[in-house]
């Protein structure tokens, strides 16, 4: 039914392009005729290496941009001869200024003014003495035209070399042109021979020469060969080029400035000499001993544009600098004959000392649960002048299930406090050398925290976490972050004889409570492709790793064979899990995207226990999952959950597998849309009595949920804020033969912040 539908659809938008197409003759002015567009045929005596690229180069050249066709016709035209007769009326203004655009007549092309864009193309790329000519093909409203080159067989190069240089600059420039990779053979090229220059700029660059640029390089081709069609290559320098572009420049003098205020630029600050820098600030914002490691530049070497690179970007990742700027003078009074110098000055504004952030949430759940959350961050920066970060977080939220039977009315209170405190440095017994860490020095975080859980007439949870570790930016893409220390610690109270009852009916459920204690180690690798926003084809992947208990479990103790094995009292978790989450965006046009991620996860309990912690499982359903189902309402399996979705806990498992598709465009202004579609669910590696059809197999196809929706997106200079309305298609909790229906009479609004994925 579905797929006739679909056939139906594609037909009446096929009969409507082509009625579009034709009510446009109408409108068309009797001597003009609409322009469908520029073909261009190469012909040649001899083979073009590169065919089609260069093909594509000549296409890229064709003037004007015919009008949009679809499906045979031309709604774009359409809308617009609509909204421009007498009286168009509001409907066709409002589709003219979303999809209506201006007719591109024969008229409107220039065919000798393209011949021209040809001809210089192809000799830029060596085909010199080509020729040109074109072609109009008409119809009785429409007219196209045929650009027809012909290109004679190419100039490649002879030799490349280095001429009339002066000292001591061609000393850097000859190994530079050396590795140069315009060889012998390859055919003319303007765009190559620029990159050259570009390159050998570079280059010199790193050399200390300061003053020098692209532009005072000249190439010159001598085409005098004995060899028909060849040619050498000449690199001189332009005539007029001052001398101080052709000598290097050293570090005379390096000025640190940590508490840079344009406002107060005037004051008296006081120098410090540490480490053959001067550290210039009122009093002591940022102690030289901590800062000094983060600057890459030094006294007495060349100037090199790489390490002052280098240099802002370590400086601008402490997080307590808002601007990094490093500006260089040049002073005259030392320059020699053969060698310049520069004072580089190295300006740091802080960001405000205190900083406090708000965040108020509304949380619905698939139990029922629902109501206000408020989350509070206060943030210190440069808390011991060191770049040290403190940050403060206390959440509170209160939910109450607003329907479920005998359970209406049930509330639940959390609350939350966390404090991190983030060192920009290796804090490490054995002193850590940070010149291995060239693109970023790692930062210690250390973090300690606890929350209150208190669910009326069922139970109370408390936690205690406690992290140490280390996180660090290996390069612009690549980001490793460990916790060798990390400890929780929950204690289930005050259970209701209702709750104890659930528990006893369900031992996984109670074990997964009786872990009391997690010790153990965490490792996250991320690589972050989507940071280059431009490009077609972005990646990213995160894998993370969770060992816990395999330390203490030496220590721990154990009354009998038959009772688990404590630390301190208390009985500890021991498990692995490790899970992946890839993405994939694929970027086809400026503001739109197909966007796909999936995630596999898996974590298994061994040694001193059988069941994860009831924290560390995994669910599925929401509006980062798969969102035509709440949120921890799906799964595990076929799992239907107790008296509908009014559980008395989240649906969860050890086992979990998503994927997920979406269509990102642009609507108008920053409003944007999305069509998406995810698939996923949770699993046991048990089986569970309690919760029948919840233990993975290898029928795990037929037991994803699936869903399908629209989404509209509020984006705002890249903060989101998120509406997804979605539909099951496919609900594995109902029967084999039956899960495949779409319930768009059950739909689900998702609200967040961010994009999904």
């Amino acid at each position: 039914m579905n797929l006739k539908k679909n056939i139906h659809l594609l037909l009446l938008l096929g009969i409507l392009s082509v009625v579009c197409s034709c009510s446009i003759r109408k409108y068309i002015p009797a001597e003009e005729r609409i322009y469908t567009g520029a073909s261009v045929s190469l012909e040649s005596d001899s083979t073009i290496a590169n065919k089609a690229q260069l093909r594509n180069v000549l296409e890229g050249v064709l003037r004007p941009e015919p009008n949009t066709k679809f499906l045979g016709g031309y709604p774009g035209l359409f809308y617009y001869y609509k909204a421009h007769r007498e009286n168009p009326g509001f409907i066709n203004r409002w589709l003219y200024r979303q999809f209506g655009e201006e007719p591109v007549y024969q008229s409107d092309v220039e065919p000798y003014q393209v011949e021209e864009l040809l001809l210089n193309r192809l000799a830029n790329r060596g085909f010199f003495y080509s020729r040109a000519a074109s072609k109009f093909y008409e119809e009785e409203n429409f007219a196209s035209v045929q650009y027809t080159v012909t290109v004679p067989e190419p100039y490649t190069m002879a030799t490349y070399q280095l001429d009339s240089v002066p000292l001591p600059l061609y000393g850097a420039m000859a190994p530079i042109v050396a590795n140069s990779k315009l060889e012998k053979g390859i055919r003319f090229d303007l765009s190559a021979l620029k990159l050259e220059r570009e390159r050998i700029d570079n280059e010199l660059k790193k050399k200390g020469y300061y003053n020098f640029n692209p532009g005072f390089l000249i190439f010159e081709a001598d085409t005098n060969q004995y060899d028909r069609k060849k040619f050498d290559l000449f690199l001189r320098l332009k005539n007029d080029v001052p001398h101080e572009a052709t000598i290097p420049y050293k570090i005379a003098q390096l000025n640190i400035h940590p508490n840079h205020d344009l406002r107060q630029d005037s004051l008296q600050t006081d120098t410090i000499r540490y480490e053959g820098k001067n550290y210039i600030q009122e009093n002591e914002f940022f102690k030289p001993k901590y800062l000094d490691r983060y600057i890459t530049l030094e006294e007495g070497e060349r100037y090199d544009p790489i390490a002052s690179k280098n240099t802002a970007r370590r400086l601008s990742t402490i997080g307590a600098y808002k601007f990094v700027n490093i500006q260089y003078e040049e002073i005259d009074s030392l320059a020699t004959d053969s060698i310049g110098y520069l004072r580089a000055n190295v300006f740091l504004s802080p960001l405000n000392k205190r900083a406090i952030r708000a965040e108020l949430k509304a949380v619905t759940k698939s139990n029922n649960f629902a109501g206000p959350a408020l989350g509070l961050t206060f943030s210190n920066r440069n808390l011991f002048k060191g770049g040290e970060t403190l940050n403060i977080s206390a959440d509170f939220g209160y939910e109450v299930q607003l329907s479920g039977g005998d359970q209406s009315g049930l509330t639940s209170i959390e609350l939350g406090l966390e404090n991190e405190l983030i060192v920009p440095r290796v804090l490490f017994p054995i002193k850590i050398d940070t010149d291995f860490f060239e693109y970023a020095i790692p930062k210690t975080r250390i973090s300690i925290g606890g929350s209150y859980l208190s669910r009326s007439k069922l139970y109370q949870l408390v936690t205690g976490t406690a992290r140490f570790g280390y996180l660090w930016d290996a390069n612009r893409y690549i980001t490793h972050d460990i916790n060798p220390i990390s400890v929780t610690y929950t204690k289930l109270s005050n259970t209701t004889p209702e709750f104890e009852m659930i528990l006893d009916e369900n031992p996984f459920l109670r074990r997964s409570f009786d872990q009391q204690f997690i010790s153990g180690l965490t490792y996250s690798f991320t690589y972050n492709g989507m940071v280059d926003a431009q490009k077609t084809h972005q990646f990213f992947l995160n894998a993370t790793a969770d060992v816990a208990g395999n330390s203490i479990s030496v220590l721990g103790q154990q009354q009998d064979t038959d009772s688990a094995k404590t630390f301190l009292g208390l009985e500890y978790a021991q498990y692995a899990k490790g899970d992946i989450d890839v993405r994939y965006h694929y970027k086809f046009a400026p503001q739109q995207r197909i966007a796909t991620r999936f995630f596999a996860g898996y974590g298994h309990a061994y040694g001193n226990s059988d069941v994860l912690p009831y924290i560390k499982q995994y669910f599925s359903g929401g509006p980062y999952s798969v969102r035509a189902f709440q949120i921890r309402s799906l799964g595990p399996g076929t799992y239907s959950g107790e008296n509908g979705t009014d559980s008395f806990f989240d649906q969860t498992g050890n086992i979990r597998l998503e994927a997920n598709i979406e269509y990102r465009f642009p609507l108008f202004s920053f409003l944007k849309g999305a069509v998406f579609a995810d698939a996923g669910n949770v699993w046991l590696s048990e089986e569970n009595d309690a919760l029948p059809g919840g233990k993975f197999t290898g029928d795990f196809l037929n037991e994803l949920g699936m869903g399908a929706g629209v989404g509209v997106r509020v984006d705002i200079q890249g903060f989101v804020v998120r509406f997804d309305l979605a539909a099951p298609f496919h609900d594995p909790t109902l029967p084999e033969g039956e899960r495949f229906d779409f319930q768009w009479d059950a739909p689900v609004l998702n609200f967040a912040i961010g994009y999904p994925f």
